[in-house]
């Protein structure tokens, strides 16, 4: 049974984990599960979904998910001391029912609120205080926007460091036909050449091996063309200097137990993250990253995409 609130629904998921859903006046929808404050769906107007979700993914705490929009904190990957990616993504999150003033889509009342807070275990591993509030929204247009606030609420004193990332899992027609636009010129690391520097040459990413780069310093917005669906995502960011950018390919999807073998020809990884320069936060301090996805018709020109129409 689904327990309706005036902005969301609070439903069973997979395996009775509790999931949040959010609707849309257009019949466009997005489900969050409480476990890991894990977005898993997202769907337009047609009923299409825009997220890949594992066909692999596993529903079962402690396990994270896999797809959709995992949360990377308090630590991307193994930059750092933790299990990878930390231990956001694989906690029971709260809704939160008196959360600070957050702006929102004035036009739509499709938003839950989530928190949280450490528990005995994370304070062993990462003995910091701190409470983790987000707001996911679906807009008037569609627009799934996701907002993190992360206060330091230490009471001996005591900065705290930490890296972010929103893993997004985008679903694709296939990947070779895919391209990635806003992301030339620029510096990455490269997690396939144990994280050395260079710098991008293409005009476009394309896709045709394995692919793990952090692309530093990059824009706000960042475009990715779906050539066979006639589809651009355009990702925007705010406070997330950096972007990753992955696909397993065929050899290491084998290697990952709960992907699909065929799964990483229709996804494609763009993480709007914080890696190169870490937050740190003083006692009382809050640090706020905003993630706003959007999916445009895109119409060809001379046989491409014109993806400066979608970045302007």
């Amino acid at each position: 049974m689904a327990t309706e609130h005036p902005s969301f629904e609070l439903a069973k998921g997979i395996n009775g984990l509790d999931k949040i859903i959010l609707r849309e006046s257009r019949n466009r929808s997005a489900e969050v599960y409480l476990y890991g404050g894990h977005v898993t769906s997202w769907t337009n107007e047609n009923g299409e979904e825009l997220l890949h979700l594992s066909s692999k993914a596993i529903f079962k705490p402690p396990k994270p998910i896999r797809g959709g929009i995992p949360l990377c904190f308090p630590q991307f990957s193994n930059f750092g001391t933790l299990e990878s990616h930390g231990f956001a993504r694989n906690r029971i999150w709260e809704v939160d029912a008196s959360p600070p003033p957050l702006p929102t889509n004035s036009s739509s009342n499709a938003f839950v609120d989530l928190i949280l807070r450490p528990n005995e275990d994370d304070l062993k591993s990462w003995p910091h205080n701190f409470e983790f509030r987000m707001r996911i929204a679906l807009g008037s247009e569609g627009e799934l926007t996701l907002t993190s606030r992360i206060r330091n609420t230490n009471s001996d004193g005591k900065p705290f460091t930490f890296t972010f990332a929103y893993h997004t899992y985008f679903s694709v027609s296939d990947i070779s036909e895919v391209r990635v636009e806003g992301l030339e010129t620029l510096d990455y690391l490269d997690n396939l050449k144990n994280r050395e520097r260079f710098t991008e040459q293409g005009d476009a990413i394309t896709f045709e091996s394995e692919t793990d780069k952090i692309y530093l310093s990059t824009p706000t917005k960042i475009a990715i063309l779906d050539h066979e669906k006639k589809r651009t995502f355009v990702v925007r960011k705010d406070g997330l200097a950096d972007a990753v950018v992955w696909n397993p390919w065929d050899k290491r999807s084998k290697t990952i137990s709960d992907l699909g073998d065929e799964d990483y020809k229709h996804m494609l990884c763009v993480e709007a993250a914080a890696i190169e320069r870490p937050i740190t936060l003083k006692p009382g301090e809050e640090w706020k990253g905003r993630l706003e996805l959007s999916a445009v018709p895109s119409s060809y020109s001379s046989g491409q995409l014109d993806p400066k129409k979608v970045l302007e």
